[in-house]
């Protein structure tokens, strides 16, 4: 089944992609609950997250492995759809209770936010149990990704609580501001079980001693959470150079780029003592 969920991760990121060429052609706002931004940003943030759950859930014993990444793959494709169906219809997809039609959807969102939440909390609890077929470093990696994970998805519990707050109390239009104000928070922690597991691969190909790639991954452990929550904290103060959105995506784009290179270079490293080639 990898194959399959290769492909939706591969799919999801190609429909964010081709709203990133829409948004060039057609213009409009940049920011906002109404943009082409939504389907970009969401599409590849999915697809990436589609992908790196498939990849990484390799390196944790789980015994319903196929069902949990399955589940994830099918609500990650539901979440962009819809909110892609809202964009093309040029309304808000979370929070728009303006008709029927949009309840249905903004609810549904909610929904499947809430099964993310729970297979991430499935799968966070599985790393940590005792694995000895992955080395001590890969386990330090997975179990940080997982962890790191959690707290994008909790940032992203409040920020769903926080919009669903304003709609019940009247406040439709003030719901897509206030939920906006925690991305970059949110963002800066999506992509490190990305990044850490995929920093431990290329060390596993660039250093022979496990000794000494479990030293580098605390301390690019350590230096991923202390920039992380340095962002969190100034988003929490309302500090901010660029809006939310630019700046959640220059977080996620920060992360998963430097995940996507060390997987990159990782290619063109031999595994200690194997030759180059074979």
């Amino acid at each position: 089944m990898n194959r399959l969920w290769y492909l939706i991760g591969v799919l999801l990121v190609l429909a964010g992609l081709v709203h990133l060429g829409v948004f060039v052609v057609d213009g409009g706002p940049w920011e906002g609950a109404v943009s082409w931004r939504k389907p970009f940003t969401f599409g590849v943030s999915f697809g990436l997250s589609v992908l790196t759950l498939t990849w990484v859930s390799q390196f944790v014993r789980l015994r319903a492995r196929s069902l949990l990444v399955g589940a994830f793959a099918a609500a990650s494709t539901l979440e962009v759809a819809l909110i892609t169906v809202q964009a093309w219809r040029g309304v808000p997809s979370h929070f728009n209770m303006e008709t029927a039609f949009d309840t249905t959807i903004a609810r549904t969102l909610a929904v499947g936010g809430g099964v993310l939440i729970a297979i991430t909390i499935t799968m966070t609890i599985a790393a940590f149990r005792p694995n000895q077929d992955v080395t001590p470093s890969m386990r330090l990696a997975v179990r940080a990704g997982f962890a790191t994970l959690l707290a994008a998805m909790a940032f992203g519990a409040i920020m769903i609580a926080r919009g669903v707050l304003e709609v019940v109390t009247g406040n439709q239009q003030l719901a897509y501001t206030v939920a906006t104000t925690l991305k970059p928070a949110h963002a800066v922690f999506m992509h490190g079980v990305l990044l850490l597991p995929a920093l431990s691969w290329l060390l596993s190909r660039a250093l022979p001693s496990e000794a000494a790639r479990l030293r580098w991954i605390r301390l690019a452990t350590w230096l991923y959470v202390t920039v992380a929550g340095a962002v969190s904290a100034l988003t929490l103060a309302g500090i901010t150079v660029v809006t939310p959105s630019t700046a959640s995506l220059l977080c996620a784009a920060a992360v998963s780029g430097l995940a996507i290179a060390a997987l990159a270079l990782g290619t063109l490293k031999a595994p200690p003592g194997r030759p180059h080639g074979s």
